[in-house]
């Protein structure tokens, strides 16, 4: 473990001064700090030096321990074993993180557990320091307090340890590596990273549990319950604060059934129009308009054909005409209640109608959940591109009700699933590595499918908070559109070939190769992404999408149509590294035709 020098005591805290810190430890909130990584990383020392720059008191879970026990860990361990350890563990780190904010150095056996994860989540950021085996080795072999190493070969067993616990401790809000060398620099890459945090997470999303914290003890762990469906997941809300215009996001299985009683409160007394597809309206169309009935509303049904065809102008005018003709007032609701097509066509019609009426999203893909509704994009299609007819349109409520989700083919779920990755890779590296360690929960529900929707969401949220109308770093989002929408025109938006999420995948490969290849972000970055995609079952070249003929020429017209070209030049959003994108404006068309040519020439 690294050296501690002149760092303040245990507890004390020195104020910040600095107007920068000043402003982190104002967004870190009640949220404490938290230290993660195998033993010998440095939590406690480097720790300490945080907590002394932050003007944060500092804790050391194990010494909290120690001194609880009356003996120290090796003590606990030849005593009464690891599992009593474990549990004291457990109970120890609650109480600390219910007395944040300040800087918590854990055990290297805490962040395994589930429930300790959690309340980490909901009262913390985590900070994985990550050290190489060789840098480990060298800090620990010399100390002999260490109860895991007590045996015939320490420095295999550390290697063990190591194998099994860093997938795990990648799932940390921010990783930081631990190297040798000056403390003051570790401690400013923790500074950094946490700020990039809390710029796109301010806020992390409010589960139900938090509101009572003392009930978290009983909670069931998110991987037993994905794992056998048979305990209930735990809701989330998340706020989009856009002020008067603000709203909520719930998340949760069986929201559908409910939407009557929420949507009377959100607006008693009104009428409905719920706009949805024809494959929606089959399978849950019924229960929705129970839930309504249930609740005393007045409702009519609009059915359009399922397909990216129906974001045209002529179903656009024939879903007007429809409201119109349902007598529907400036103060009743059009419901959006289907994926990312009726939420764009439905969300329009209802921008547009009587100069704007209110709408309420029911997103019934992994896709619309995560992404199309949020954040009050609305519109339809030219023949000229996509998206290129619209408005920004807030809704006034948004249900993702996850148990719709178990309708939906797998194939469709997949390319829904391209967008919750986009949010890991565009400013949270921490959650990319989550989902890289835990996207078969993710596919199979439970706690684990909330978790990444509601964590999508709250990035979104951050974001569009931030920046309403795409003039700044919401253009972040559309990491892999360029190149996904310029896929799709050229497909003829044919859904057998090519699907949204399909092209997005694509597009941010290609987006990773481009970065990696002019020198921007790392090959094995870039290789991360590629691997992580291909594992679920995403495209990630233009060759895999079946029966395409296409060359570099036609793909960089398709580009030209975007509506996120300025003046006719090509905009993208390019990464220095996972968790590291930004907006590169002015890309030289040259340059990414050369690139397209050799994807092209590559054949696979």
């Amino acid at each position: 473990m690294n050296s501690s020098i002149g760092s303040a005591p245990s507890g004390e805290a020195e104020p910040a001064r600095d107007p920068r810190i000043a402003s982190l430890t104002a967004a870190l909130g009640a949220r404490s700090i938290v230290l993660v990584g195998l033993m010998g990383s440095g939590k406690t020392s480097t720790g300490r030096r945080l907590a002394h720059r932050l003007g944060l008191g500092f804790v050391d879970a194990d010494a909290e321990i120690e001194t609880a026990a009356g003996m120290s860990i090796a003590d606990i361990f030849a005593r009464h074993g690891e599992p009593y350890f474990r549990d004291g563990e457990r109970r120890v780190m609650a109480r600390l993180l219910d007395a944040g904010p300040r800087v918590i150095a854990t055990g290297g056996g805490a962040f395994l557990n589930e429930e300790t994860r959690a309340r980490i989540a909901r009262r913390g950021i985590s900070v994985w320091l990550k050290a190489d085996p060789d840098v480990l080795w060298r800090r620990v072999r010399k100390r002999s307090h260490r109860p895991l190493l007590h045996g015939p070969d320490p420095e295999t067993t550390l290697r063990t340890l190591l194998e099994q616990r860093y997938p795990v401790y990648a799932r940390a809000d921010i990783t930081v590596m631990s190297h040798e060398g000056p403390q003051e620099a570790t401690v400013e890459e923790m500074i950094s990273g946490i700020e990039f945090f809390l710029r796109f997470s301010p806020d992390p999303p409010t589960l139900a549990s938090q509101r009572n914290m003392h009930d978290l003890g009983n909670s069931t762990s998110s991987q037993a319950a994905a794992s056998s469906g048979d305990e209930p997941s735990s809701p989330a809300l998340v706020e989009v604060k856009l002020g008067a215009r603000a709203y909520e996001i719930s998340i949760d299985d069986g929201l559908v059934e409910e939407a009557g009683s929420r949507i009377a409160r959100l607006a008693p007394g009104a009428a409905c129009a719920i706009i949805t597809d024809a494959n929606v309206a089959k399978l849950h169309l019924p229960a929705l308009e129970k839930s309504l009935d249930a609740a005393g509303l007045r409702h009519s049904t609009v059915i359009v054909a399922a397909g990216e065809e129906s974001k045209s102008f002529g179903v656009f005018a024939e879903v007007c005409e429809a409201l119109i003709a349902a007598r529907l007032e400036r103060g009743d609701l059009v419901i959006a209640f289907g994926g990312g097509v009726v939420g764009d066509l439905a969300g329009f019609a209802a921008a547009t109608l009587r100069r704007g009426m209110r709408f309420v999203q029911i997103p019934t893909t992994l896709l619309a959940q995560v992404d199309s509704s949020v954040g009050g994009k609305t519109g339809i299609n030219s023949k000229h591109g996509k998206n290129l007819i619209g408005a920004f349109h807030q809704p006034s409520l948004v249900l993702a009700d996850t148990r719709v989700l178990e309708t939906l083919p797998p194939r469709e779920f997949r390319a829904g699933y391209a967008e919750v990755v986009k949010y890991g890779l565009i400013g949270d590296a921490g959650f990319f590595g989550w989902l890289e360690a835990n996207w078969r929960a993710v596919f199979a529900g439970g706690d684990a499918r909330i978790h990444a929707i509601a964590t999508s969401c709250a990035a979104k949220a951050a974001i569009v908070g931030r920046d309403e109308t795409e003039q700044g770093d919401r253009a972040l989002l559309n990491l892999g559109h360029t190149f996904g929408h310029a896929l799709e025109r050229i497909a003829r938006y044919d859904g057998a070939r090519l699907v949204h999420g399909e092209g997005v995948a694509i597009g941010m490969a290609l987006a990773f190769r481009f970065s990696a290849r002019t020198g921007l972000c790392s090959l094995e970055d870039q290789a991360r992404v590629e691997t992580h995609l291909r594992e679920v079952g995403l495209p990630t070249r233009i060759g895999d999408i079946a029966g395409l003929a296409v060359e570099a020429d036609e793909i960089i017209d398709a580009m030209q149509q975007d509506k996120k070209v300025e003046r006719g030049s090509l905009t993208f959003i390019l990464a220095r590294a996972i968790g590291d994108c930004f907006v590169a404006k002015k890309v030289d068309a040259g340059e990414i035709r050369g690139f397209l040519q050799k994807e092209l020439s590559a054949g696979h």
